[in-house]
């Protein structure tokens, strides 16, 4: 556990308008709040939000998040409360410690809720300050690091599977690919054990095996480069156990036959040094066919960039190469929090910071979705796909998954113009709306005022926004048809003999005849009879008249009782019908 001032220490690094008795300040009190609060492996408590603070530190953080890295447990698990937060350190971290807390809340009550469930709460807990993900994932890391300390083996697996499938997901989704691929492999060590423990084993013999040609391949490239006149930073790369995992079920191949286990990530100052070092690597070995992708032109949906390639190197061996600039490792490595800048102050502007604009959009969809489960469906269609990029008429960017529609495309541009798609062109040619998009396509979208969406589009669409857009039309179509249905209210005098039994098979009578009662009320009882008064909704005439020739075949005595508003025009009718006969 690192004192007060290494932690202070760490963040000025980075941060020269850090408020260090500030920061010293929530230290002590983490430190008083948990002081007589035990973690399950037996160490103080005060060692978790110390090191969630630690990691928050490591992306570089304002003093705000790292505060709250200290506090976020203080609100549910002491005597702290919101106002005393907001009393001592300001209502930003106050804000941000609370929204901290609504999520452990929903955590404590996971056996409950499904997956689908759990995702929307954290979404829309996260929604107003991208910083409580942040502190949230932090949080989820150093419990996943301690999670042998858990003797339950229900709560670990069930901590695991929704680390797997929830937070590494949200962390990839934010670029965040560290911890991703950490979280990850914790999760995995929990879920799979043997299989982990065999892939960590042979990665070990592996790595020793390679760790020579690493180094003379590393001063190989780096010679090679500086012949150029490039000058680079090359970095080994060796993937997770889990990441090989996940590989070897997709590909199915043996581990010795992959040839990703280590790699290199070739750093430079500029995306033009990049594409020149790639023609390099190119022109002096062979590379893999369909192993290399441009993520600089074409970034992931995550805002990753890089160039990927595989080359066959020396002696023979596959090589999977990186190349990027700084700034694109740096994103990389921390994810969105790169973006953070430290010019003129550390002021968090959330309404500013277009890097997360997709958690707005997950919103959005979740709002508009009742159903959790398929909230859950839109928003894993919206965040882990690739991309491709497609144009307007006039030449606007569109993204979009791979395997997109025009019916996506046209929803990605305005939803009216999706609930009103007929047709389309893709490149000056009439097409299918359920057509496959691809990079670079020029879409025009064919729209008619008479047409509405197509239930039949919802397994062909590859976004979130469309399947929800077109879902919720119809759910408000179905809305406003209910509005339609004129409802009728009327009001019935039943006398009923006093035994029991009577008053519920009449209920029970109005149910079947589809009516329903807005009121019931006893209006006056003899020694024989009890009379009730019914007020009963119609919405059919023909399911009324049907219930009165009942009442009428099994003798019950009733009355139709005239209501004094005349302009109702259907309950004349009936009157007028009876009063016939």
């Amino acid at each position: 556990m690192i004192n007060s001032e290494e932690l202070i220490n760490k963040v000025k690094l980075y941060n020269k308008f850090l408020n260090p008795e500030a920061l010293g300040k929530a230290y002590n009190f983490a430190i008083d709040a948990h002081k007589n609060q035990k973690r399950d492996s037996g160490d103080p408590y005060a060692i978790h939000p110390i090191a969630v603070a630690s990691i928050l530190t490591e992306l570089k953080l304002d003093s705000a998040t790292i505060a709250t890295g200290l506090l976020h447990d203080t609100i549910e698990d002491t005597y702290a409360t919101y106002e005393t937060i907001k009393e001592e350190f300001g209502q930003e971290v106050a804000d941000l410690v609370n929204g901290v807390t609504k999520i452990s809340v929903f955590e404590n009550q996971a056996v409950e809720n499904s997956k689908a469930e759990n995702f929307r709460k954290l979404i829309l807990a996260t929604s107003k300050d991208i910083r409580v993900l942040l502190v949230k994932l932090a949080d989820r890391l150093h419990n996943m690091r301690t999670i042998d300390a858990i003797e339950n083996i229900e709560r670990k697996e069930r901590i695991s599977k929704e680390t797997m499938e929830i937070y590494a997901p949200l962390a990839d989704r934010m670029g965040m690919n560290r911890i991703r691929d950490e979280l990850e492999d914790l999760s995995f060590k929990v879920l799979n054990s043997k299989a982990r423990e065999l892939i960590k084993n042979r990665l070990d013999e592996i790595k020793y095996d390679k760790e020579n040609s690493f180094n003379s391949l590393s001063y190989e490239f780096s010679d090679l480069l500086n012949q150029h006149n490039l000058t680079a930073q090359i970095i080994g790369r060796e993937k997770t156990p889990f990441s090989i995992w996940r590989k070897l079920q997709k590909k199915r191949v043996s581990l010795e036959q992959m040839s990703d286990i280590i790699g290199f990530r070739i750093i430079l100052e500029n995306i033009e040094d990049c594409y020149k070092a790639l023609g390099i690597f190119h022109s002096k070995w062979n590379c893999i066919p369909g192993r290399f992708k441009d993520y600089i032109s074409s970034p992931k949906i995550n805002k990753y960039q890089s160039l990927h390639t595989s080359i066959i190197g020396p002696n023979k061996r596959p090589i999977e190469i990186q190349i990027r600039t700084m700034p694109m490792h740096e994103f990389a490595e921390r994810g969105i929090a790169s973006h953070w800048k430290y010019k003129s102050s550390e002021k968090f502007n959330s309404l500013t910071w277009k890097e997360y604009d997709w958690l707005k959009d997950l919103v959005e969809i979740i709002e508009k979705n009742e159903n959790p489960e398929h909230s859950y469906e839109y928003t894993k269609l919206q965040m882990f796909q690739e991309n491709v990029f497609c144009f307007t008429p006039k030449g606007s960017v569109i993204k979009l998954p791979k395997d997109a529609t025009p019916i996506d495309f046209a929803y990605a541009v305005h939803t009216k113009i999706g609930d009103t798609a007929i047709g389309c062109e893709i490149n000056g040619n009439k097409s299918e709306l359920q057509s496959t998009l691809r990079n670079g396509d020029t879409i025009k979208i064919i729209t008619s005022k008479s047409n509405s969406p197509s239930l039949h589009w919802i397994p062909t669409t590859k976004t979130g926004k469309a399947r929800s857009a077109i879902r919720k039309y119809w759910h408000d179509r179905g809305e406003k048809k209910e509005e339609k249905i004129k409802k009728y209210n009327t009001t019935l005098w039943i006398s009923l003999p006093d035994k029991p039994g009577q008053l519920g098979n009449v209920s029970s009578l109005i149910g079947q005849h589809k009516l329903n009662i807005s009121n019931l009320e006893m209006v006056g009882k003899n020694p024989n009879y009890i009379n009730f008064k019914f007020q009963l909704i119609i919405r059919d005439l023909k399911n009324f008249t049907n219930f009165i020739a009942e009442l009428k075949q099994k003798g019950i005595k009733f009355k139709i009782i005239r209501h004094e508003d005349k302009r109702n025009a259907f309950t004349q009718k009936i009157l007028k019908y009876f009063k016939k006969n």
